[in-house]
């Protein structure tokens, strides 16, 4: 099978719009597979159905008939961004073209195949699923390409800089992509996919002989002791900040673990259902 290959450098300007969702699905799943399973890619009709339905690593979950996803196909092949080709068999098979027709490198297209199966994320999120398709050592490896991206148009951020900054990406049809900013806007400051909730407003002050009655949360802030100083509060502050980025991380691991553990799954069943077809061609 053809591993995928980074294009070659053209002077030809990148080709990439926003497209539909299942478009986007099919996109992310071509990309996806050339680099994490690439002795399967080119990708068959029906591999792709698989990929793009599969329950991990996608939101949201789908169930795309051969017919959505051959009409999709064909759709990204009259935009230049996916091509047929013959593999060994009859059975037909699909690559894509997105080095060329987004304009990005192995790292950034990594990204871009996480935001277009994902949808938006944090960027500790992202960093930890883009390691699986290309290394990235750290947060602070992850955002040059971010920016690169961003100068690009191919992503944008729904929050400010810093801790918790929400990305997405640009390929969105224009009322989608309102409907993103629309969603965001309504979580608020709410940290995405299962972090933390924002802070509550702040609530009259109880007497002291209450305050310990009720169990305070995890990650409260906790009132300063007497005699505390302002630098002690500090530490504390950035202390718990500090964790809830562990634990983040720690989640996104968890879930990219169980993400390659299905992929190997899926590779190990098509695998034994192409002998079992080459056993049957050959009468065994």
């Amino acid at each position: 099978m053809t591993t995928e290959m980074p294009a070659r450098p053209s002077d030809t300007p990148p080709r990439w719009q926003p497209v539909r969702a299942t478009d986007r699905r099919v996109l992310g799943v071509l990309i996806e597979k050339a680099k994490t399973t690439p002795d399967a890619y080119p990708l068959s009709l029906n591999a792709l159905v698989t990929g793009a339905n599969q329950k991990n690593n996608r939101a949201p979950l789908t169930q795309l008939t051969p017919e959505d996803v051959e009409e999709s196909v064909d759709r990204l092949r009259q935009l230049g961004a996916v091509a047929a080709v013959q593999g060994s068999s009859r059975v037909g098979r699909y690559r894509h073209y997105m080095y060329e027709w987004m304009g990005v490198d192995k790292v950034e297209l990594g990204v871009m195949a996480e935001l277009l199966l994902r949808g938006a994320q944090t960027v500790g999120e992202l960093r930890g699923r883009v390691a699986r398709m290309e290394p990235i050592a750290d947060l602070s490896a992850l955002r040059p390409v971010l920016e690169s991206l961003t100068t690009k148009g191919l992503i944008q951020s729904l929050s400010p800089d810093g801790r918790g900054q929400v990305i997405t990406h640009t390929l969105y049809l224009p009322e989608e992509m309102e409907k993103v900013h629309r969603q965001h806007a309504a979580a608020g400051s709410t940290t995405q996919a299962g972090g933390p909730p924002a802070a509550a407003a702040p609530r009259p002050p109880r007497p002291v002989e209450h305050a310990a009655e009720t169990e305070q949360p995890l990650f409260a802030s906790r009132p300063p002791t007497i005699g505390g100083s302002k630098t002690e509060s500090a530490a504390t502050g950035a202390g718990e900040a500090a964790l809830r980025d562990e634990i983040s991380e720690l989640r996104a691991s968890l879930a990219q673990l169980k993400a390659d553990f299905a992929e190997l799954t899926d590779s190990v069943d098509r695998s034994a259902a192409d002998l079992k077809r080459l056993q049957q061609a050959l009468g065994e």
